[in-house]
């Protein structure tokens, strides 16, 4: 038996639960299955399987803290077109870069500047 089976979950710590919210609903386009304001979590599906948990740190949670997530890759058809689409939306996001060994990336930071990006095989 292999030791990992697949993805279940990412999880980022976020500061403000509703622009949290906003940014993986309507900029990002993901399904929210939950919202719990009172403890400042929400769950969102990722396209493809996995789910995304945000929610705000605890003091005694261990953890990278809220901006500090990178390399995390959302699969795109068009990196363009989904750059564009996100940007039009009102999130953050850098021009497409074409990598010399292929796959073209795109840049994306949700509002407490965790970094997220695009990638075109």
């Amino acid at each position: 038996m292999e030791p990992i089976q697949g993805l279940d979950a990412i999880t980022v710590h976020i500061r403000d639960p509703d622009q949290a919210r906003d940014f993986y609903t309507r900029v990002l386009g993901f399904k929210e299955l939950s919202f719990d304001a009172a403890a400042q979590r929400g769950t969102w599906q990722i396209p493809g399987g996995a789910t995304l948990v945000a929610h705000v740190q605890r003091p005694d949670e261990p953890g990278r803290p809220a901006g500090t997530v990178t390399g995390v890759m959302f699969h795109v058809r068009d990196a363009q077109a989904s750059r564009d689409e996100i940007a039009r939306r009102g999130g953050k996001v850098d021009e497409p870069w074409k990598a010399p060994w292929g796959p073209t990336y795109v840049t994306v930071w949700d509002p407490d500047g965790n970094e997220w990006l695009l990638i075109q095989r």
